[in-house]
């Protein structure tokens, strides 16, 4: 069942980020926008919090990181089990392709436009 926000209860977005700097400026770039983040620092931290939030609306990930799966293959596991997630994707080193992209997803270089990006996951999870 999908989350439904409410102006009580907002849409949640996991923000998934190696680089706590990078991190803590996403979360500050998606709390500015109107939403809650939860942060995660690889795939394996978003797949448990996906299994204890089932309020989150949108993933918000980088593509290069440690752990069991990079941004891309977490954005494909998370599309074909939560298809009601909007996913967002980002990356300062790898070209990203739209055949790389899980569908509807969006991708985003670093460093990010952040009016663009505002502006695409305001878009996104409305």
């Amino acid at each position: 069942m999908a989350y439904r926000p409410t102006e009580a209860a907002p849409f949640v977005v996991l923000v998934v980020e190696d680089e706590p700097l990078i991190r803590m400026s996403a979360v500050d770039l998606v709390e500015e926008a109107g939403f809650i983040a939860i942060e995660a620092a690889n795939a394996d931290e978003a797949m448990s919090c996906l299994g204890q939030k089932t309020e989150i609306s949108a993933l918000f990930t980088d593509v290069d990181m440690p752990g069991s799966m990079d941004g891309l293959e977490l954005a494909r596991t998370i599309s074909r089990s939560r298809p009601d997630i909007r996913v967002i994707i980002g990356s300062g080193h790898r070209k990203v392709t739209p055949e790389d992209l899980p569908r509807g997803a969006l991708f985003f270089s670093k460093p990010y436009d952040l009016p663009r990006l505002t502006e695409a996951l305001k878009k996104l999870v409305s």
